[in-house]
């Protein structure tokens, strides 16, 4: 809106309230005079408002107009629609990032970063509360945050975050003293009000990263929303049942201990220990001495933040030094070294780059716990839209794995469990019908298994139809009429692109949209995907991933004068063929007889055109895989050894050879290149 509309509204309301003001020196002849003309002019300011977009003004006006009344309630209107329209005035007005200080990048990225961790924190303790509305802890955990960032949004004069985060703190206020009882009502709002702070801080974030973005446009009805339960009377709004056990109501804020003063804000996230009740030491209880706890205290308080590039800068450099280290240690000159103090000092040498890169690697881990937890509120959110009772359950959230990983893992995990919930859950009637409990259950877990990351979603629900499958399968002419296939190939077909068992297509999923994309995302990370399902009893999705991007553990091995690493989570086994385990289909694929079971045999120098030690399958090795549930052998003329590598990337113009992932400089100073058995086996069309 422009600013000569804006004076003009102003001005027009500034002289309305003067008539008003005025309107006693008329005397009692005159006073209908007045109202009249304050009527009309009030007409006028609610159209114009109207044809501005000024709801709140308009509405003001509109009411005011329509009911007239006395001079006094005239006056106590007119300082209401004052209001309304600075408020309009502020949310229609120029972007937030004209302060000085929120042009400052250092503040609004220390901002981004602060509010993302305290609406992560927020959104967790929301969904407690809806499970314990009268737990405390919780209320002023998220009251916390929403102060905080009220806080950080006034510094930077970000005005409309502020008055957002300003109305939210003033409900959970009320919650906190008794005065409001926390409802899935109540939380809803909570949500929305924490839900546009995300996105107000997504356009901040945008703004820094140099991409063109406005400021978030106000919601004037979702501030009316908090206001009106701020309004709520206090009798109507919170029953006695809403009170905590053992807590006085006529002084719920006694228990706050000293420490949670206004203006004592702990970190986000931070467990509150606000209404618990002091306790006695315990007799039996050693005491702490003084000493141990100074000395422990700063771990537990302090911590830096680091810029993610720079530590991707020194996983870069702790790989160089690796590199390096392992020349010396094999550098023939060396070889034969004989003095003690020089192989006690390579020996050093060894130990402390070997710690350095491990410590560099744990820089980068992080909780998956806090990919875990933004599913909680989609599965929050989905089952009230669906109509279906469902909890997630969450286990193995304090296993680390790569920064790089858990950010690249959000969108296949939040797919994935759209899917349960929308696919896999069934209806309470359905549920009621087949015996089960009314209440769905989908866990989330993580744990290592083998030297990688294995992280599983798995549901209670119908389970994969596989007789569906086959038919749709057919349809499309994915497989042949008659093929037999186990139940890992048949399930692995809900990963073709375009591939929906779907009866209808809803807004959350059944477009046939989603799954090949998620499988792309796992090789992506050098991960794979398995599926397990019982008709009627649900699904089990294993993601398996490795700990880090930067290192593999692998397994060197020789084609011709070439050295090749295959990644040691690929590798099922390793064995020489004998004669007769080698047999030829249709006169041209080879097959080898592994366990009682025909598995295609690749050879690795006939991919790369490379001249091989031995084209006899008898005297070379094969190295037994999978790719995308189906199992095959990989023909390799010997095994060098084991081996960690640093990866390194090919460049823009290598980056894209099928069955290549990367490469990588071996202790010998010789390039190795680094095998992607998926696309190996892709490759030699055997898909």
């Amino acid at each position: 809106m422009s600013s000569e509309l804006i004076s003009t509204l102003r001005e027009r309301v500034d002289d309305l309230a003067m008539q008003v003001l005025l309107a006693d020196a008329a005397g009692a002849s005159g006073a209908g005079a007045v109202l009249d003309r304050v009527c009309a002019e009030l007409a006028r300011i609610d159209e114009s408002a109207r044809a501005a977009g000024w709801d709140q003004t308009a509405r003001v006006a509109r009411g005011l107009a329509e009911r007239g009344g006395s001079l006094d309630a005239l006056r106590e209107g007119v300082a209401r629609l004052q209001q309304a329209l600075e408020e309009d005035c502020r949310w229609s007005g120029p972007s937030e990032s004209v302060s000085p200080l929120a042009q400052d990048p250092e503040l609004l990225a220390d901002f981004v970063v602060e509010t993302r961790e305290h609406l992560a924190s927020i959104e967790r303790q929301c969904l407690a509360l809806e499970q314990d509305p009268t737990g405390l802890d919780a209320i002023h955990s998220v009251f916390r945050g929403f102060h905080t960032i009220k806080g950080l949004a006034g510094f930077l004069e970000l005005g409309a975050t502020q008055e957002v985060a300003h109305e939210v703190e003033t409900v959970l206020d009320l919650a906190r003293n008794g005065k409001l009882a926390v409802t899935p009502a109540v939380i809803d709002v909570i949500l929305a009000g924490a839900d546009y702070l995300a996105r107000s801080v997504g356009a901040v974030e945008a703004r820094l990263a140099g991409a063109p973005a406005e400021a978030v446009p106000g919601d004037p009805a979702l501030l009316e929303r908090i206001r009106s339960l701020a309004a709520t009377p206090p009798e109507e709004a919170a029953p006695e049942e809403a009170a905590v056990p053992g807590e006085p109501r006529e002084a719920p804020a006694a228990a706050l201990p000293a420490t949670a003063a206004p203006g004592a804000v702990p970190p986000a996230g931070m467990p509150s220990q606000a209404a618990e009740p002091a306790r006695a030491p315990e007799p039996d209880a050693a005491p702490v001495p003084v000493g141990e706890t100074a000395l422990k205290k700063p771990a537990d308080s302090f911590s830096v933040r680091v810029d993610t590039a720079k530590l991707d800068y020194l996983m870069d450099m702790v790989g160089e030094m690796v590199i390096a280290q392992s020349l010396i240690r094999h550098d023939p000159l060396l070889a034969g070294a004989t003095d003690p103090n020089l192989l006690r000092n390579l020996s050093q040498l060894t130990r402390v780059t070997s710690e350095v890169q491990r410590t560099t690697m744990a820089m980068r881990m992080i909780p998956i716990g806090q990919v875990f937890h933004r599913m909680a509120r989609l599965v929050r959110d989905l089952s009230r839209k669906s109509g279906k009772k469902v909890e997630l359950e969450i286990a193995g959230e304090e296993t680390e794995v790569d920064k790089t990983i858990a950010e690249e893992l959000a969108d296949p995990l939040m797919h994935m469990v759209r899917n349960a919930l929308d696919h896999g859950i069934e209806t309470p009637e359905q549920r009621s019908a087949a015996g089960k409990s009314l209440a769905a259950r989908v866990r989330l877990a993580a744990y290592h298994q083998g030297g990688q990351i294995v992280v599983e979603i798995a549901d209670d629900g119908r389970g994969l139809d596989r007789d569906r499958i086959l038919r749709k399968a057919l349809a499309k002419e994915l497989i042949a009429e008659g093929e037999t296939h186990t139940d890992a190939e048949v399930f692995n077909l809900i990963f073709e692109p375009g591939f929906s068992t779907a009866e209808q297509v809803t807004d959350v999923s059944g477009r046939g949209v989603g799954m090949d994309v998620v499988r792309r995302h796992i090789q992506k990370l050098r991960g794979r995907v398995d599926v397990e399902s019982r008709r009627g009893h649900g699904t089990r999705f294993l993601l398996k991933l490795p700990l880090t991007l930067a290192i593999i553990d692998g397994l060197v091995v020789g084609i011709g004068d070439a050295r090749y690493i295959v990644p040691i989570y690929a590798v099922r086994e390793i064995f020489r063929p004998t004669l007769d385990a080698i047999s030829t289909v249709r006169g041209r694929d080879e097959m080898a007889l592994v366990h009682d079971r025909l598995l295609p045999v690749v050879r690795f120098h006939r991919r790369f055109h490379i001249r091989p030690r031995y084209e006899d399958p008898c005297q070379a090795l094969m190295i037994v895989s999978e790719s995308d549930g189906k199992l095959f052998c990989l023909m390799v003329d010997e095994l060098l050894g084991r081996q960690e590598v640093v990866i390194k990337s090919l460049g823009e113009s290598l980056k894209n050879i099928t069955g290549i992932a990367g490469g990588t400089i071996l202790g010998d100073g010789r390039v190795g290149l680094i095998v992607d058995m998926d696309g190996i086996f892709r490759g030699s069309g055997h898909e």
